[in-house]
C-alpha cells in the first residue's frame, strides 16, 4: 500500500471505531483526525465532505470487517445447517471488533442514515444485498448437494436469516450479551427444521 492509500485506510478505520460507539451524525470530522493524527488537508485529499467518507466506510471499511467473516463461517464445511448456524454464532459471539452494547455498524446505519440519505441507503443496499448474496449461494450449494429441498426460495430464506441477526443485534443492545444465547438456540431449531 502507498502512503496516501496507508491515510484513507487509516481514516476509515478510526471513522468505523468512532461511528459504531458514538453514532455517524455525532462523529465529527475533527474527532476522526484527533484519533487518526492527520490533517484537514489529508481528509479532504480522500474525502470531498463528511458524507462521501461515510460512504466510503460502508462500503470499504465495514464490508472488509463484515464480509469476509460471513465467507468464511459458510465455507467452514460442507453441512449447510452446522454452516449458517456457525455463521450467525460467529458474527454473535467470535466477531473481535463487535459488542452487544453498540450492536451491530451495519444495523446502526440503516437505522441512522437510511432514513435521511438515499445515497446511505443505496451504499447500505448494495452492502446488504452482497452478504444476502453470500448466504444465498450457501443455500443454493445445499440445495445442489441435496441438503435442503429444491423448492426453498434461496433468496427469501437469505433476507430472512439477515433480518433474525439485524434483529438480534439490535435486542442485544439492550438485554445484553446473554441474549444472544438464547436466540442462537431457537435458530438452531429454525436452521435445523429446513428440509
Amino acid at each position: 500500500m502507498t502512503r496516501a492509500e496507508i491515510t484513507r485506510s487509516n481514516i476509515l478505520k478510526s471513522a468505523l471505531i468512532l461511528t459504531y460507539r458514538q453514532g455517524y451524525q455525532a462523529t465529527s470530522i475533527d474527532e476522526i483526525l484527533e484519533k487518526t493524527q492527520v490533517t484537514k488537508g489529508a481528509f479532504y485529499y480522500h474525502f470531498r465532505n463528511k458524507e462521501e467518507m461515510g460512504i466510503a466506510l460502508i462500503s470499504e471499511a465495514l464490508n472488509n470487517e463484515i464480509l469476509p467473516f460471513i465467507e468464511k463461517s459458510l465455507s467452514k464445511g460442507m453441512d449447510f445447517k452446522k454452516n449458517m448456524y456457525q455463521m450467525m454464532h460467529s458474527l454473535l459471539l467470535e466477531h473481535p471488533f463487535m459488542n452487544a452494547a453498540n450492536g451491530c455498524p451495519t444495523v446502526n446505519l440503516i437505522q441512522e442514515m437510511a432514513p435521511l440519505s438515499d445515497a446511505f441507503r443505496n451504499a447500505l443496499l448494495k452492502s446488504l444485498n452482497k452478504w444476502r448474496k453470500a448466504i444465498e449461494d450457501e443455500i443454493i450449494r445445499s440445495q445442489t448437494a441435496g441438503q435442503l429441498r429444491l423448492d426453498h426460495d434461496a433468496k427469501k430464506i437469505a433476507i430472512h436469516i439477515l433480518t433474525q441477526y439485524h434483529g438480534v443485534r439490535n435486542m442485544g443492545k439492550i438485554l445484553g450479551k446473554k441474549y444472544y444465547y438464547t436466540f442462537l438456540k431457537e435458530f438452531k431449531i429454525y436452521i435445523n427444521s429446513l428440509d
